[in-house]
């Protein structure tokens, strides 16, 4: 898939003990007398190594994955409706931006923490960022700033829509009240409909964008080989607006098998499943988001194997993070 993927040296005292002169004085005695002071003391010093050197390889592993944010995650912690951070939000008008129609911002209450990777979410045709609004909170308690934008028109085309989302990231990055919390460095894009065919022309048009995540996407370029950006598509068995065979799957089998990819297929779902909270949806995006937007592997264990076929899923493809 479009993504996942770690002596103690010769104490002074004992070199010491093995330099004792034959013959003894009153010097040496005293001195052997320290020196068995300080062999005696060893374990101790041992100890305390041992724990220095425990604390280095957690500063090496830390050092690895700096971006690495909140605790091991189970099973139960990404299919929860919150992570373990609080969160809170911000509007940002219209009238305030330029390129993209406003929208809203979620983000982690803390600071205590470093700065967090960002996601910019487009609705689809005719909807705006309410459509949308479920995945703030449930994104960005688990460690994310998300954005859930209105487009310009209602009626916008995926290519603006992309265009958008871009000036989204943008705007968090260089101007919003949150982009002190936000590694520019570290960002990604999501869609809806037309929203999703617009994460597909964002992830082609900036390739620098750590991962795309287009839901029951529609759009008629049919074929995305440019695209190099993780990318995990999520597609739904009785979408009648944009049906699997003809855009999400599509979508999916045009993405280069050297970019970290995926295709998921709800099960008795339509094109607007995404539109209300699920836990499937919201399962995977967390894993992919992290896995890529954040590198951290830990969640490389919810994306490979990859997940077999369930009530709730229909299929599942992909290859395993490189």
């Amino acid at each position: 898939m479009e993504p996942q993927q770690h002596e103690a040296t010769p104490s002074t005292a004992g070199r010491g003990r093995g330099r004792t002169p034959r013959r003894v004085t009153k010097l040496g005695v005293a001195l052997a007398m320290v020196l068995g002071g300080v062999g005696v003391a060893l374990p101790t010093a041992q100890a305390s190594q041992s724990s220095q050197n425990a604390a280095a390889s957690t500063a090496v592993q830390a050092a690895e994955n700096p971006y690495e944010r909140g605790p091991a995650p189970t099973e139960r912690s990404i299919e929860a409706t919150r992570g373990p951070y609080a969160v809170s939000e911000a509007r940002v008008s219209s009238l305030s931006v330029t390129g993209f129609g406003g929208g809203t911002i979620y983000y982690p209450t803390t600071t205590s923490d470093g700065t967090f990777g960002a996601v910019a979410i487009s609705p689809g045709y005719t909807a705006d960022q309410s459509s949308m609004a479920w995945y703030g909170p449930r994104l960005a308690s688990q460690g994310f700033v998300v954005f859930t934008i209105d487009t310009n028109s209602r009626y916008d085309q995926p290519a603006s829509r992309g265009d958008q989302l871009l000036a989204a990231l943008d705007y968090l990055t260089q101007r919003s009240s949150v982009r002190s919390r936000i590694d520019s460095s570290r960002l990604a894009v999501m869609g809806h409909s037309m929203g999703g065919g617009g994460s597909l022309e964002a992830a082609k048009d900036r390739p620098s964008l750590k991962a795309a995540i287009p839901l029951t996407p529609w759009n008629l370029d049919k074929t995305w080989r440019e695209i190099t950006v993780p990318t995990f598509i999520v597609g739904a068995d009785g979408d009648s607006i944009a049906s699997v065979s003809s855009h999400a799957e599509p979508f999916y089998e045009s993405l280069p098998t050297s970019t970290d990819r995926a295709y998921m297929e709800l099960n008795n779902a339509s094109h607007f499943t995404p539109n209300t909270s699920n836990t499937e949806i919201a399962k995977y995006s967390i894993s992919w988001l992290k896995r890529f937007v954040d590198n951290d592997t830990r969640y490389e264990q919810f994306l490979c194997p990859l997940p077999r076929p369930s009530l709730a899923i229909e299929e599942f493809r992909g290859n395993c993070p490189h």
